[in-house]
C-alpha cells in the first residue's frame, strides 16, 4: 500500500506543485486531497483541487484524467479530466432514523390510548405474559421454578399516597433485558420470545401471549408521573430496579440492596400516581377494572381488600345502673355485650380463571348460560336465546350469542348503533365493547354477546378494530349464527317466544330488509304482518304463499296507518270477493321493507293502491265494450279535472264504491306520501316530484258513474254535473288515502250538498201571518160549505 502511494505521489509530482491537504480514511477508502496554483496567463490566477480515491483493495486505479469536477466549499473546482462522465450518479448515503424520546412519549400517553383505565389492563397482560414464559421453559428447565412461589398476579393500593403496587411471579428481567425492553420503546419482549418459539422446530406456533406491540408498558405514564420496576430473573443472581418519569428523556437502572424488597422471582411494579388520578388508587375501583378487562386471565389475581368479622364484646356497665343493680345482691348479675364489625385486609381473588367460552358446549347448562348473561350485561330476566359456537379454519374465534328478551327502555337502538352490548376479548383479555357496526349490522344491534379471538387486527392501543378481510369473514359468521338463533326461536313450539320477539324487535329485522341484501333470504322468513285474512294473529310469508289461491301469482299488500283504515279501503273491494288475501302494512318501515325485498319464494310484491292492477280475470271483449260505452266519459271527466289526475280508466278493483284514486306505478303511494310529509327534516321540495301521477279509476258498475255517464251524452255543460266531479274526486281523495290541498273546499261542498239533499225533508209547513192582518173583531164568519169534486171532472 506505501509503494502504491509513493508512486502516485510521484506521478503528481510531475505536474505543478502540489500541496497534500487532507488524507482521510473512511468506509475502505483513502481519500487524498491536493491543492495546487498554476498561473492562467500573466495576471490571473486559478486554484484547483483534486481528489483522489484509493480503493481498500489493490484494484486497478482509474487515472487522474477520470476525476471528475467537485464542489468543495460552495466554489466550482476544476478537474483535470479531459473527459468525464456527465452520466453518473454520486453514492447515496443512508441515514439511520432518531426519535426524540420525549415527545414520543407524549404520543403514547397522549394519543395513542383514548381510556386512561386501559393502563392496568395492560400491565397485568404483560404480567400474565411473563408468567406464560415462565411456565413454558419451566418445561424444559425446572430450574426457573424453584422457591415453589405460585403462579399469580398481586395488586396492593395506597390510597393516601396515590400507589398502586402490581406483582407477579413471573419469568423476571435481567439487567440487558431491562435496557433491550424497558429502554427501547416499541421493543416488545413477547414478540421475540414468539419469533424464538417459530423458529424453533422443537415447539408448535400455539400460544396465548397477549403483548406483541412493546407499547403496553408505557400505558403506565397515562395515571403516573414515576414508575419504579424492581425485577429478579431466575437466570441472575440479582434484583434490578428500573426508574423512569413522564416526559423524561432517561432512566436509571440500579441493583436492589434492600433485603426487605428483594422477591424471589418475577417483577414488582410500583406506580405513582398523578395528583389528578390519584382515584385509581382505591381498592374497590381496581377490583372493578380487573374484573372489567382481565377476569378471564388465565392466572389468578389477588387484589388487596378490606374485610371484616362480626364479633361480640363486653360493654362497660354504667355506675347508675350498677348501683341500682346492686339493690338486690341475690340476683344474678349479667355481662352486658354488643356486635361490631372488626377490619382487616386480605389478599382476595378478583378473576375467574375459566371463562365460560372456553368450556365445551355440552358440559355447559341452560342455567350456567343464563346466569352468565345476567351477570355480564346487567339483565334480570332470561334470554329468549343463547348459542355457542367455535369457528375454525381461515379465521378462528370462539362467542356466545344472546337473544334477549325485552327491548332496551329509554332509547332507541336502530338509531344509535352503540349500544355495547357485543364484548370483544383478545386472548380471553377484555378489549372494548363500543363498536360502530364492525362485529354486527345495526339492525341486529340487538344481539347481545361475546368473541374471543386470537386473530383480530386491532390497533396498538387495541381499542380500535381495524377493517379488514378478517373481520368481513367473523362478521358473516356472526351474523349467520344470529340469524340460526332467531329462527330457533320462531320454529320453537312456545309461540309466545316468538311473539315476544317480534313486540320487541320486529322493526330490526325490517331495517335489515334495507340495509342488508346480501341476507334478505334469511330475513324474510322471520317477518310477521297482519292480513285481510287474519287480522288478530301475525302470520309469516310462508304461511301467505301456502295459503295462496291456484291461480294467484303475486303477493298482495296494502299500506296504511292503521288496520281500521286498511280493512275499510276501497282497494280491498274486488280482492275481498275472490277471497285474495292481503298484507296488511300498517307500521310506517312496513313499506319500505317490501318494496326492498321485491320478491319472495319467486313471487312479487303487488300494492293493491297502484295503477295496472292485475287480478288474473282479464276480459277483453267485456273490457272493450265498457271502454266503448264509457270512454268518452271518461275523457270528460279527465278534462274538467285537469292536471290534478293523469288519467281517467275504468277500474276493476272497484265493486261498491264509485271511484277511487290510485298511485303512478313508480311513485309514492298515499301511505308513503303521508309519511313524507310527516318527517320533521324532510325535503318538501322533492313531494312534487316522488308524488308521481295519480290515475282517478271509475266504477262503471255505480249508479253514480251511469248518471254522470248520462249527462255526459246529455249535457256536458251542466253545472251540476261539474260539481258531482269535483266532489266525486274530493271524496276519492279522502277514501283512497291522500290528504285534500283544501279541506275547507272540500267542506263547503260537503255542506252544500247536504243541504240541497235534506231541505224539506223533515220540517212541516208552518202558516205564517204578516203582523197588519190580525184584527181584534170578534165578528162572526160562516164558514162555505164545499162539495166533493170526483177526480177529472171539469166542474
Amino acid at each position: 500500500m506505501f509503494m502504491y502511494i509513493s508512486r502516485l505521489l510521484a506521478r503528481l509530482s510531475l505536474l505543478h506543485h502540489v500541496f497534500v491537504l487532507r488524507c482521510q480514511f473512511s468506509g475502505g477508502m483513502i481519500c487524498f486531497i491536493f491543492f495546487d496554483n498554476e498561473k492562467v496567463g500573466e495576471s490571473e490566477s486559478r486554484s484547483r483541487w483534486y481528489s483522489v480515491l484509493l480503493p481498500k483493495r489493490s484494484d486497478t486505479v482509474k487515472s487522474l484524467n477520470q476525476v471528475q469536477h467537485l464542489n468543495f466549499l460552495g466554489k466550482r473546482y476544476e478537474s483535470t479530466s479531459a473527459a468525464s462522465d456527465a452520466s453518473a450518479t454520486p453514492p447515496a448515503e443512508r441515514y439511520e432514523y432518531q426519535a426524540e424520546v420525549s415527545r414520543l412519549m407524549d404520543l403514547i400517553v397522549n394519543s395513542l390510548y383514548s381510556n386512561k383505565e386501559v393502563f392496568l389492563r395492560e400491565l397485568i397482560s404483560n404480567a400474565s405474559d411473563a408468567l406464560d414464559k415462565l411456565r413454558f421453559l419451566s418445561v424444559t428447565q425446572p430450574d426457573l421454578l424453584k422457591g415453589a412461589v405460585d403462579l399469580d398476579i398481586r395488586i396492593q393500593t395506597d390510597k393516601e399516597n396515590g400507589i398502586v403496587t402490581i406483582t407477579d411471579t413471573g419469568i423476571g428481567m435481567t439487567q440487558q433485558e431491562l435496557v433491550d425492553c424497558l429502554g427501547t420503546i416499541a421493543q416488545s419482549g413477547t414478540a421475540k420470545f414468539l419469533k424464538a418459539l417459530k423458529d424453533s422446530k422443537e415447539v408448535g406456533g400455539d400460544n396465548n401471549l397477549i403483548g406483541q406491540f412493546g407499547v403496553g408498558f408505557y400505558s403506565a405514564f397515562l395515571v403516573c408521573d414515576r414508575v419504579v420496576v424492581s425485577t429478579k430473573s431466575p437466570k441472575s443472581d440479582k434484583q434490578y430496579v428500573w426508574e423512569g418519569e413522564a416526559n423524561a428523556s432517561s432512566y436509571t437502572i440500579r441493583e436492589e440492596t434492600d433485603p426487605e424488597k428483594l422477591l424471589p422471582r418475577g417483577t414488582r411494579l410500583t406506580l405513582h400516581l398523578k395528583r389528578d388520578d390519584k382515584g385509581f388508587a382505591h381498592p374497590e375501583r381496581i377490583q372493578k377494572l380487573v374484573k372489567n378487562y382481565s377476569q378471564f386471565v388465565s392466572f389468578p389475581i389477588y387484589t388487596w381488600q378490606e374485610k371484616g368479622f362480626t364479633k361480640e364484646v363486653e360493654v362497660d356497665e354504667d355506675p347508675a345502673e350498677t348501683k341500682k343493680d346492686g339493690q338486690n345482691e341475690q340476683s344474678e348479675k349479667k355481662k352486658k355485650t354488643k356486635t361490631v364489625v372488626e377490619k382487616y385486609w386480605d389478599w382476595e381473588l378478583t378473576n375467574e380463571t375459566q371463562p365460560i367460552w372456553l368450556r365445551n358446549p355440552k358440559e355447559v347448562t341452560t342455567e350456567e348460560y343464563n346466569e352468565f348473561y345476567k351477570k355480564t350485561f346487567n339483565e334480570y330476566l332470561d334470554p329468549l336465546a343463547s348459542s355457542h359456537f367455535t369457528t375454525e379454519g381461515e379465521v378462528e374465534f370462539r362467542s356466545i350469542l344472546y337473544v334477549p328478551a325485552i327491548a332496551p327502555m329509554g332509547k332507541d337502538d336502530i338509531v344509535n348503533p352503540k349500544t355495547k352490548n357485543i364484548r370483544l376479548y383478545v386472548k380471553r383479555v377484555f378489549i372494548s365493547d363500543d363498536f360502530d357496526g364492525e362485529l354486527f349490522p345495526r339492525y341486529l344491534s340487538f344481539v347481545k354477546g361475546v368473541v374471543d379471538s386470537n386473530d383480530l387486527p386491532l390497533n396498538v392501543s387495541r381499542e380500535i378494530l381495524q377493517e379488514s378481510r378478517i373481520v368481513r369473514i367473523m362478521r358473516k359468521r356472526l351474523v349467520r349464527k344470529a340469524f340460526d338463533m332467531i329462527l330457533g326461536i320462531s320454529m320453537s313450539e312456545n309461540k309466545d317466544d316468538y311473539d315476544r320477539f317480534w313486540e320487541n324487535f320486529g322493526k330490526h329485522l325490517k331495517l335489515g330488509c334495507i340495509e342488508d341484501r346480501e341476507n334478505h333470504k334469511r330475513i324474510a322468513p322471520l317477518l310477521r304482518f297482519l292480513s285481510s285474512q287474519s287480522v288478530d294473529e301475525l302470520i309469516s310469508l310462508d304461511e301467505y304463499v301456502e295459503n295462496m289461491k291456484p291461480e294467484q301469482k303475486d303477493i298482495y299488500y296494502m299500506a296504511a296507518d292503521s288496520v281500521t283504515s286498511a280493512r275499510n279501503t276501497p282497494f280491498l273491494e274486488r280482492l275481498l270477493e275472490k277471497d285474495l288475501e292481503v298484507l296488511f302494512l300498517v307500521d310506517p318501515i312496513d313499506e319500505v321493507a317490501i318494496q326492498n325485498l321485491k320478491a319472495y319464494k319467486e313471487k312479487n310484491f303487488v300494492d293493491i293502491s297502484k295503477e295496472d292492477l292485475d287480478l288474473g280475470d282479464k276480459n277483453e271483449e267485456k273490457d272493450k265494450e265498457i271502454k266503448q260505452e264509457f270512454g268518452q266519459t271518461c275523457d270528460w271527466i279527465k278534462k274538467h279535472l285537469g292536471d290534478k289526475v293523469a288519467s281517467v280508466q275504468i277500474s276493476n278493483r272497484l265493486s261498491s264504491s264509485p271511484c277511487v284514486l290510485v298511485s303512478g306505478k313508480f311513485g309514492w303511494s298515499a301511505n308513503m306520501e303521508r309519511l313524507m310529509k310527516a318527517q320533521t327534516a324532510g325535503d318538501t321540495s322533492s313531494l312534487d316530484f316522488m308524488r308521481g301521477r295519480r290515475v282517478f279509476e271509475i266504477n262503471p258498475e255505480h249508479p253514480i258513474i251511469r248518471n254522470l255517464n248520462a249527462a255526459c251524452k246529455s249535457n256536458p255543460n251542466d253545472e251540476d254535473a261539474q260539481k258531482a266531479i269535483d266532489l266525486l274526486y274530493d271524496a276519492a281523495l279522502v277514501s283512497s288515502g291522500f290528504t285534500p290541498e283544501n279541506p275547507a273546499q272540500l267542506g263547503g261542498k260537503i255542506y252544500e250538498m247536504m243541504d240541497i239533499a235534506l231541505s224539506g225533508k223533515w220540517s212541516t209547513p208552518i202558516e205564517v201571518q204578516h203582523p197588519g192582518a190580525i184584527s181584534n173583531s170578534t165578528e162572526t164568519v160562516e164558514a162555505e160549505v164545499v162539495e166533493p169534486v170526483e177526480a177529472g171532472s171539469q166542474k
